[in-house]
């Protein structure tokens, strides 16, 4: 240890030497941030964001910044659009500013204040008419990376094919998303833009895909929030989506932890849904019920769109549960608040092939249904009717062809064939009607998928030569740099070696001084250490278990147990020249051993290790193979010849601080037993092995003051199992 603290004391000392550090700049930090709607998180474009010693740069089209500035300092956030807000910087974490009640229809067409550049004014415009037109978004997307240059920056590139990415998620083109968000991770990779890529892949139904992006994240330390929220939920979204409630579930709810305390309502309203959605889905309503009032509760507190969407979701659920009174009386109430909005949809935009959209035609026609399932006929007509009347006045034709159908069957089962006729007749003229405008949907969308195929070739083609001439730009700095930083290069590399050949020279000094001071000690417990370390017929078996691998053309199997074993050997015969070695290279060591016996044994037990929440393994220090002939003798003596199979436990738990206790307890058939089945040569080497151990403990007590201290008793009252307690101090 002596030998180790010298090396680097001198390593640090040239290190200050060589690399001085100006300590007058460490409270500066480059703070990151986005400016969003805190309802919908809508990025906030060209927000100026500044501070106190006057530094100044705006938000981009995503609504993001990067700005240099101290601790201490405060951070200043001015917009047309929004009060200033004013921030003390504390940390170098990321920033997120949500502004309250803000719509991209607060902005529009406003002017671009007079520095945004044409890339910028671009992506602006392409997250405006993102919900309105599909082909300008793209065109204004292109824009923006054709004025970006050949030699453009990579972080502008990503964020323009990151918005491109959004706006075919928006209008349900999950392929082509999933290819340019891609493309924006190879450009740039940022735990934002992955989590869009594995919100896409769950869109499209990619969830193996989906699965892999997000799972690396979890192990991403520094992310906000709201990036956390998102990354659980999509993992809760994959697995409800496999079947895998019990994972969904544990996500669900992990993200709802961060969302409260953070206070994210949107996500928290979200999340409660979700978590009942699942309880739902595995027939435990009492739970779904919980959570579905809370979501209820709680979007009652934000907009009324809010709460009717809430409420729609909570009334389908009734409806699963054959609550049919329940679901009546809410979607009733849903209604009226419906009807005291400006505009009587929410969601998106109707569509012929995919409505989705609630509306007071589509509640009615619900509610009728409602009745219908109770019988309810008288009941359910009326509703009917008023959703006839209201989807023929929105020209909705799905829910009108459907409700003029359920109408005709509702007359036909009261036995009013007259009107069931009629109806009937008034269903077919919709139905001719509805496959008509269908068939003129499906040729307005083979020319819109047409011209966005069109769209995305050109921006594709932007990329190819922006690639090309980047490569050819970098082969020519590259050469240049390479010829001008050679001499630097071979005067570090003449510096380094010096630099290393002293340190060498140090080391070797120190090694060999320490060397000769203690080499008899550590030669006396090493000889003592290498008798009692691996048994030879552990070995013997070992090679035979490869040998029958290899009788079976099993050599995968054949290779990985000989690798392993290897590695086993390679770190025994490493250890052995120490007196004592860190205990987690101890356990570590003990895992592999018993990994490689399991792999013989399968049928005859299995293996646990459990170590301490509260024991501080790197505290403690242990010799080198002190615990394997324990083990060994507890397969090979108690577990072998046990008729069915048993368990081999290893604990590991600290009795106080400077004590630490590890028991070895198996249900194997005894030491009795194992006694009377042994062979008189077994029990010669059984003797000879405990022997040396009880030998190797006494002269470790001698040298480091009873450091070591082992108990062997039986672990049943019969005489079955076997029980070894060692108690290990800290010096």
């Amino acid at each position: 240890m002596h030998k180790k603290n010298y090396i680097l004391l001198i390593a640090f000392f040239f290190s200050l030497i060589a690399f001085p550090q100006d300590m007058n700049e460490g409270d500066k930090v480059r703070i990151k941030g986005s400016v969003k709607g805190k309802e919908n998180y809508e990025p906030i474009s060209n927000v100026e964001v500044s501070t106190n010693r006057g530094v100044f740069t705006i938000t981009d089209g995503l609504g993001e910044f990067v700005i240099d500035t101290y601790i201490g300092d405060i951070l200043i956030f001015q917009s047309p659009d929004f009060d200033t807000v004013r921030y003390r910087i504390n940390s170098d974490e990321d920033i997120v500013l949500q502004v309250e009640n803000y719509t991209s229809s607060n902005y529009k067409e406003r002017k671009i204040i007079g520095n945004s550049s044409p890339y910028k004014i671009g992506l602006d415009s392409a997250q405006y008419y993102k919900k309105i037109s599909i082909e300008k978004s793209i065109d204004f997307v292109a824009q923006s990376i054709a004025s970006i240059g050949p030699r453009g920056n990579k972080k502008e590139l990503a964020k323009a094919l990151t918005i491109l990415g959004q706006i075919y998620i928006y209008h349900k083109q999950y392929d082509l998303a999933i290819t340019n968000i891609q493309d924006a991770l190879v450009a740039n990779k940022t735990s934002p833009t992955t989590i869009l890529l594995g919100q896409a892949f769950l869109l499209n139904k990619n969830y193996k895909e989906a699965e892999e992006t997000f799972r690396p994240l979890l192990d991403v330390k520094k992310m906000i929030p709201f990036q956390k929220i998102e990354l659980y939920e999509g993992l809760g979204d994959v697995y409800k989506a496999q079947g895998n409630l019990e994972k969904s579930l544990s996500f669900y709810r992990e993200g709802l932890k961060v969302a409260e305390k953070n206070q994210v309502s949107p996500k928290v309203i979200d999340l409660n849904s979700k978590v009942a959605a699942a309880f739902a889905a595995s027939d435990r309503n009492i739970e779904a019920q919980d959570y579905y009032d809370n979501s209820l509760s709680l979007s009652k507190k934000q907009t009324p769109q809010r709460a009717i969407q809430e409420g729609d979701k909570v009334a389908d659920f009734y409806n699963q549960a054959s609550r049919f009174n329940d679901e009546i009386e809410l979607r009733k109430q849903t209604l009226k608040e419906l009807e005291q909005l400006p505009s009587k949809v929410v969601g998106k935009p109707k569509s012929i092939l995919g409505a989705d959209s609630i509306t007071s035609q589509r509640i009615n026609y619900k509610i009728a249904k409602a009745y219908i399932s109770q019988d309810k006929l008288t009941e359910a007509i009326p509703f009917l009717e008023r959703s006839i009347i209201e989807a023929d006045k929105e020209d909705d034709l799905v829910v009108q062809k459907d409700a003029t159908r359920k109408l005709s069957e509702v007359y036909r089962y009261k036995g009013d064939f007259e009107k069931a006729f009629e109806n009937y007749q008034k269903y077919g003229t919709i139905v001719d009607t509805f496959y008509f405008r269908k068939e003129q949907e499906i040729s307005r969308l083979a020319r819109l998928n047409r011209d966005i195929a069109a769209k995305q070739n050109r921006i594709s083609s932007l990329e190819q030569e922006r690639q090309l001439s980047q490569s050819k730009y970098s082969l020519a700095v590259t050469e240049q740099q390479l010829f001008e930083e050679n001499n630097k290069r071979q005067k570090w590399l003449i510096y380094s070696l010096l630099f290393g050949m002293f340190l060498l020279g140090i080391a070797a000094f120190f090694y060999y001084r320490s060397n000769n001071q203690q080499k008899l000690a550590n030669n006396l417990l090493a000889l003592k250490s290498l008798r009692t370390q691996m048994n030879p017929h552990f070995i013997f078996n070992a090679l035979n278990s490869v040998n029958n691998y290899i009788a079976k053309s099993d050599e995968r199997s054949a290779n990985r147990f000989l690798s392993e074993f290897s590695v086993l050997m390679r770190t025994v015969l490493e250890n052995s020249e120490e007196d004592f070695i860190p205990l987690t290279r101890e356990l570590e060591l003990l895992e592999l051993y018993i990994k490689l016996e399991h792999s013989r044994f399968p049928d005859k037990f299995d293996y646990e290790v459990q170590i301490d929440s509260n024991v501080d393994v790197a505290a403690f220090e242990i010799p080198p193979m002190l615990l394997q002939p324990y083990i060994e003798n507890s397969i090979w003596h108690g577990l072998r010849y046990k008729e069915v199979k048993g368990f081999l436990k290893i604990e590991v738990r600290q009795l106080t601080q400077s004590l630490l206790q590890i028991e070895i307890k198996d249900n194997g058939i005894g030491r009795k037993k194992s006694a009377e089945l042994k062979t008189q040569n077994q029990k010669k080497q059984r003797s000879k092995g405990m022997g040396n151990i009880k030998k190797r403990i006494a002269i470790l007590n001698d040298m480091y003051q009873n450091k070591v201290e082992v108990g062997i008793s039986d672990l049943y009252e019969d005489k079955t199992g076997t029980k070894v307690v060692l108690k290990l101090k800290k010096d």
